[in-house]
């Protein structure tokens, strides 16, 4: 099933009253006030996840800044959003979906077969001239059932390996992955034989995705290939899922590092590359270790 829905089918869907759970994922790089942004202007309906709270549990150690929930905490976040077995869920943003792919891969990791983005989010939803509204949405508790295993992980023993047979992205914007700037992780580069990847390169302009044959040029550019097996990670597992999608429409499956960079760069066992090259300089540990589960950082991703 494809990751999208476009405006139009979801106000279709809206209108003729087709049950439709609608998630306001709205986070940001440096932007806390998530849920302030949606009181003051959300689609009809929406119910806001907070991707930090929700979508992560800050008291898992050693798996990065924004490590997976357990599977009962997520099912209930899920009911509480007023998700039941058989619902179709959209999720969107307004930030290119960004972190709605965060929830679109959990649910889908979950087990839950009708999980979709709104393609141009927020802004796309609002310039088509459909209503928006404040103020919170309570949901009626849904009964879902959720699972896990449903979309296929990597781990750091998988990562410290996998370019040898397949193709590593990293999914950080490209001054992170050559190690000029890191502004969160203890140490600044990239894990080695990791291929730069930049998740805005998956966005046009007005942050739609580009079509599926635009993106399948661009990561034949980057060398992915049907054949080898392909892995992604990002600063903490958020951003990673928006290319797992990305790399859906273009037709590649990828497997997502939840851990990514966050985890990796504080284990200072694993080695870490700088450079523009994917098998770069390997670098030094820069400072001390420490795992910031409150964002990704200041940079885009």
């Amino acid at each position: 099933m494809q990751p999208l829905i476009t405006v139009a089918h979801l106000a279709d869907r809206l209108e003729t009253g087709q049950r439709t759970v609608v998630l306001d994922v709205r986070w940001a790089l440096g932007d806390p006030l998530g849920h302030e942004h949606y009181l003051a202007s959300h689609l009809p309906g929406a119910i806001f996840v907070d991707l930090a709270t929700e979508l992560a549990d800050a008291s898992v150690q050693g798996r990065g800044r924004h490590p997976l929930p357990s599977v009962p905490a997520f099912q209930a976040a899920a009911r509480r959003w007023g998700v039941n077995t058989g619902d179709t869920v959209v999720a969107y943003d307004d930030s290119g979906n960004m972190a709605a792919a965060r929830l679109w891969w959990m649910l889908r990791n979950a087990g839950v077969d009708s999980v979709l983005m709104l393609d141009g989010g927020l802004s796309a939803w609002r310039d088509a001239g459909h209503p928006l509204v404040a103020g919170p949405v309570i949901a009626t508790p849904g009964t879902v059932e959720l699972s896990s295993g449903g979309m296929p992980t990597l781990d750091a023993s998988d990562a410290s390996g996998w370019s040898a047979d397949g193709v590593l992205l990293d999914a950080r914007a490209g001054e992170r992955y050559r190690g000029e700037h890191e502004p969160v992780d203890p140490r600044a580069g990239h894990i080695p034989g990791a291929v730069s990847a930049p998740t805005s390169g998956n966005l046009d302009a007005a942050g739609h995705f580009l079509p599926a044959e635009q993106l399948r040029a661009r990561f034949d550019a980057l060398g992915v290939r049907d054949d080898a097996p392909l892995g992604v990670y990002c600063g903490s597992g958020v951003t990673a899922a928006h290319q797992v999608a990305a790399l859906e429409i273009a037709g590649f499956p990828a497997a997502l590092y939840p851990g990514s960079f966050s985890e990796w760069s504080n284990r200072p066992e694993l080695p870490v590359a700088t450079g523009s090259e994917p098998d770069g300089a390997l670098a030094e540990p820069s400072r001390s270790s420490g795992i910031d589960a409150g964002h990704e950082g200041s940079v885009k991703p």
